[in-house]
C-alpha cells in the first residue's frame, strides 16, 4: 500500500525549512545572482542549522501507522529540497554537504567510506566533452597501479566543482568493455593531478558554481573505489554491473525533481499574490466556463504542479520501501522538469511587466528552472528510459 501522507516529523521539517527559505535564503537571492562565483558564506551557517535539526526525522512510519510502510530518508530528502528550492535553487545547491556526490557516497559507499566522506561537500563528475547524456561513453580512465588508482581525463559541468572538497568521478577501467567497466571513484580536492580548469558563466543558478575539472595522472588510494573492482565477463553480468552504477540516479533524480516542485511553487505563490492585487482570485469550486482566461491558466498550472509532486513523492516512497523505482524516478524527473520550466515562464508572462522586472524574483525563478530539466539526465533521456521500461526494450534496441 502506498502512503504518501507526510508523517508529523516530515511535515514539521517542511514547515521549518520553508521558514529558513523565506528568511535566510530569499534575502540573499538577488545578491548572489548578480555576484556570480562569489561564495554564499551565509549558506554554510544555514547548512549547520539544518544538520542540527535533521536528527530523528530521517526514518518514520507513515502516519497511518501501517507496519512495514516507511516514509524515510528519501521522502524526507524530496520534502527538504522542495522547501529549500521554494527559497532559492542556486543557494540550496551551494550548501556544504548537499552535493550529488554525497547522495552517491551514502547510497553505495562502504561504512568506512560513508564515515570518511559522507559528510564532506561532495560533487559528482560524470559529464565529459564527448559524453553528455550518454553516460556509457565515458572516456576518463582509471588504471590500477599497486595500491593506487591513476585517473586521467576531463569532466565538465560539475555542479559545485569549484567549492566542494570531494569529487565522485565516473571513469572506465577498460574502454573496450563498454558499460561494465565504468566505476565511480572518490577523489579529494587538492590531490596532485586534479585541477579545476574553469568556472562556467550561466543563465540560472548563478549562486552555484559549475566547473570543468581535469585529471592528469591523479593518484588516489585503492580503497576509494565505490563498489566492486570486478568487471563481469558475460553480457548479462556487464548489464547488471552498469545498472548498479546507474542506481545512484534512482536516489538522486527524485530530489532533483523536487527542486522543480519547489521553484514552481514559489512562482505560483508570487503570481497569485501579484494577480490577487488585480482582483484575480481562485475558486476551485467554480465551473471552468465561469473562469477568466487567467484563472483557467492558473488552475491548469496548479493541476500540473500537483501531478508532478505526486510522482516525485511516489518515486521517493518506493525507494524508502526498497521497491525498484528506476522508471518512476525517470518519470518524476521528466514530468517535474518540464512542469517547472512551463510554470515559471508562464507566471512571468501572466504577470507581464511585473514578472519580467527584477523587483520580484519571478524572472529569476524562470532562469533557474531551466537547468532542472537538463542536469541529472535531460528530458529526452528520461523519456527514453521510460519508453524502454514500458516497451521492454534494451538500450541497444531502443536508442
Amino acid at each position: 500500500m502506498i502512503n504518501l501522507e507526510l508523517s508529523a516529523q516530515h511535515q514539521e521539517t517542511y514547515n521549518n525549512l520553508r521558514m529558513v527559505a523565506e528568511h535566510m535564503m530569499r534575502p540573499y537571492s538577488r545578491k548572489y545572482d548578480r555576484e556570480e562565483h562569489s561564495t554564499p558564506v551565509e549558506m554554510a551557517e544555514v547548512a549547520k542549522l539544518l544538520d542540527g535539526g535533521a536528527a530523528g526525522a530521517a526514518s518514520t512510519k507513515g502516519k497511518s501507522g501501517t507496519e512495514g510502510v516507511r516514509n524515510g530518508a528519501n521522502l524526507l530528502a524530496v520534502t527538504a529540497y522542495e522547501a529549500l528550492c521554494w527559497g532559492d535553487v542556486g543557494l540550496m545547491l551551494s550548501m556544504p554537504g548537499r552535493g550529488l556526490g554525497n547522495a552517491a557516497i551514502n547510497a553505495v559507499g562502504t561504512p568506512e567510506q560513508v564515515q570518511e566522506f559522507g559528510k564532506t561537500y561532495a560533487a559528482m563528475c560524470i559529464t565529459e566533452p564527448g559524453a553528455g547524456s550518454d553516460s556509457a561513453n565515458i572516456s576518463t580512465t582509471a588504471v590500477l597501479d599497486g595500491d593506487e588508482w591513476v585517473l586521467n581525463g576531463e569532466k565538465i559541468y560539475v555542479t559545485a566543482g569549484g567549492r566542494c572538497d570531494t569529487l565522485v568521478v565516473w571513469a572506465t577501467l577498460d574502454k573496450s568493455l563498454g558499460k561494465a567497466a565504468i566505476k565511480s571513484f572518490i577523489v579529494k580536492k587538492g590531490t596532485p593531478g586534479c585541477e579545476v580548469t574553469r568556472l562556467e558563466h550561466k543563465m540560472g543558478i548563478r549562486a552555484s558554481d559549475t566547473a570543468a575539472i581535469s585529471f592528469s595522472d591523479c593518484r588516489i588510494p585503492r580503497k576509494n573505489l565505490l563498489g566492486s573492482e570486478e568487471v563481469a565477463s558475460d553480457a548479462e553480468g556487464r548489464k547488471k554491473a552498469f545498472g548498479g552504477v546507474m542506481q545512484t540516479f534512482d536516489n538522486t533524480r527524485p530530489p532533483v525533481a523536487a527542486m522543480a516542485i519547489g521553484v514552481a511553487r514559489a512562482a505560483l505563490d508570487i503570481s497569485r499574490e501579484i494577480l490577487g492585487r488585480e482582483g484575480v482570485a481562485l475558486d476551485f469550486a467554480a465551473k471552468p466556463c465561469n473562469s477568466s482566461a487567467v484563472q483557467a491558466e492558473l488552475y491548469k498550472m496548479e493541476a500540473e504542479w500537483e501531478g508532478a509532486k505526486l510522482l516525485v513523492q511516489k518515486a521517493a516512497w518506493m525507494a524508502d520501501n526498497k521497491l525498484p523505482n528506476s522508471m518512476e524516478a525517470s518519470m518524476c524527473k521528466a514530468k517535474a522538469g518540464r512542469m517547472g520550466n512551463y510554470v515559471t515562464l508562464r507566471c512571468v508572462e501572466l504577470c507581464q511587466s511585473l514578472g519580467y522586472s527584477e523587483n520580484d524574483l519571478l524572472e529569476k525563478f524562470a532562469r533557474d528552472s531551466k537547468i532542472i530539466d537538463i542536469f541529472e539526465g535531460t528530458q529526452q533521456i528520461q523519456q527514453l528510459i521510460v519508453a524502454r521500461r514500458v516497451l521492454g526494450k534494451s538500450s541497444s534496441e531502443l536508442k
